[in-house]
This record gives C-alpha cells, structure tokens and sequence, in this order.
C-alpha cells in the first residue's frame, strides 16, 4: 500500500512573510491553508498576530505558474476575533478549507485564555457565499466542544468529503501535564453535512511513545485510492510526520517518509510544523511553518 520511496523535497525559503503595517499581522503567519483556485492560482489561508498576540486570518494568492508569485494580497483580515466570551475571543487560526456545494467552508482553531491551563482551543467554522471573499461564522459557539469522548481540546479540523458524507479529523487533548503542557493527538469524526459531527472518540494517530506529547494540524488527501496524512508531532521541537492508510479510518505512520526535516540554519533550523502539500501539473508543494510556529512566516518546498 505505502509509495516506495518519500517524495524528495527541495526547500524554496520563506514564501510569506509578516507584515508589520498592517495591525493584524505583526508577526507570524501561521498554519498555512491552501485552497486551489484556477490555472495555477493557489490561495493560501494563514493567521497572523498583532502586538497582543491575538491570532486574525488572513489569505494571499500565489502563481505557481509564476514561481510562486503573489499576485494578490489583501490588506485586511478575512476573519477577526470573536465575541468576548466566546470560544475564539483571543484569536483564529485556520485549519481547512473545501467546498461544500455553492459555498466554501472555512474550518478554523479558535483560541481563548484559560483560566487554570494557559489556553483553551476549540474548532469552528466561517462560511463564505461569494468565492472566498468574505466570510461569516455559521455558529457563535465551536462545532467542536467538549463530550464524553473529548473532555479538554478539541481543535484543528480536518474535512474531507468522502462519496455522501464527510469526515473530520482532528486534535483531541488527552491531558494536561501542567498548565503550559497539553498532550493531544489525533481523532476522527463522520456527518452528513459537514455541520454537524458525530464523535464517539476513534483515535487515528496515537503516541508513539511516553516522550510524545503533540500529534497536530491532520492534513489529509485522498490519492489513487490512498489515504494520505501530514501531520506535526514533538516531543521537544516539532517535526512533521507522515501516515497513510487504505480506508482512512486505520493509518500507519512512517515519520521519515515526510521527506523534510530541520534546516542547519535559518527559519526552520529548530522546528518544522503544519505541513499543506498540494499538487499541481504532476509536481507537489508543501507549505510549512518553521521556528516558534511561523514567527517569521511560511516556508515552501517543490518536489525535485
């Protein structure tokens, strides 16, 4: 079932950068979210912070065609904090975007402060009527909470149409070591319109072993008949991990196949996270953040 061999990455650097006009993005440009428009055009969806740390989202569109020109870039966010009170009250962060008939869904992380841990994070979604232009939150509450299944974090989904339902992925905290360290991993849930989700705790990619404490951000693509997951995993530092599997239910991981790992120097010579691999004319591009979760932007790379 598994390729023979990983695809063999050649980094390209930074491709996005913050933005320290704009009030929105003082920093980071964190988790980027593709979504392939036409003829190369390739919009990639990420968060960048302001001066209270606080996460807006965000999109530019890149050429591929064009070397990965941008050719357009927004000045303003296209989803901002939420209500105070609410789930996305102190930021929002993308995690995947798709098309559900006439309309794009934006599934997002929604960050709030804790009280006894550091932080709460919850999944939500924003849907969008005219082609990705602007975005309106379908439901003030998260459409990942809290269950029995899940009783701490419950964030970063994954949707993936699969023939007439849905299924989500996403990262589901187990425990909380202390009040700075949850451990999650990643889960999955089915609907039938993508709105509504039914979770009774299926567990996809579990730890490898006790020094494991975060498996993130599931990007899935279903490929010739294969299931296909990048994911970001750490014990210390972030790597980026790689399963796959044949019914998308039951996956086997096979880290070193993700073919790319730390820099000597540079943006990504600590950490590498939240993998985004699309394909386009028969070569495949990841987008990836580096050091301290896309401090200094997003990093790209091209299949060789």
């Amino acid at each position: 079932m598994f390729k023979e061999d990983p695809i063999r990455w050649k980094k390209r650097g930074l491709i996005i950068l913050p933005d320290y006009r704009r009030a929105w993005s003082q920093t980071h440009c964190m988790v980027p979210t593709p979504f392939m428009l036409d003829y190369g055009l390739l919009r990639i969806f990420f968060s960048g912070r302001d001066s209270q740390n606080r996460s807006s989202i965000g999109s530019v569109i890149l050429d591929l065609n064009q070397d990965g020109r941008i050719v357009e870039n927004p000045p303003e966010p296209i989803l901002t904090l939420g209500e105070l009170g609410c789930f996305d009250d102190n930021g929002v962060t993308p995690s995947c975007v798709i098309r559900v008939k006439n309309k794009i869904h934006l599934y997002y992380i929604g960050w709030s402060l804790g009280g006894t841990t550091r932080m709460s994070l919850f999944g939500g979604l924003a849907i969008s009527e005219d082609e990705g232009k602007t975005f309106n939150r379908w439901s003030r509450a998260p459409i990942l909470e809290r269950t029995i299944h899940d009783p701490l974090i419950n964030t970063a989904p994954w949707v993936v149409q699969d023939k007439n339902d849905y299924r989500i992925y996403y990262v589901s905290g187990t425990e909380w070591v202390h009040k700075d360290l949850p451990r999650y991993l990643i889960k999955m849930g089915t609907s039938m319109d993508g709105l509504n989700w039914k979770r009774e705790g299926k567990v996809c990619l579990d730890y490898k072993d006790p020094e494991e404490n975060a498996l993130a951000r599931p990007y899935v693509i279903r490929e010739s008949g294969v299931w296909k997951m990048w994911f970001a995993f750490k014990g210390e530092k972030y790597r980026i991990g790689y399963a796959e599997s044949a019914d998308g239910v039951s996956w086997e991981r096979r880290d070193h196949w993700a073919g790319i790992g730390v820099s000597d120097e540079g943006f990504d010579s600590e950490m590498i996270e939240y993998a985004a691999v699309v394909k386009y004319q028969g070569r495949s591009y990841m987008f990836y953040n580096g050091n301290n979760y896309g401090y200094e932007g997003i990093g790209w790379a091209v299949e060789e």
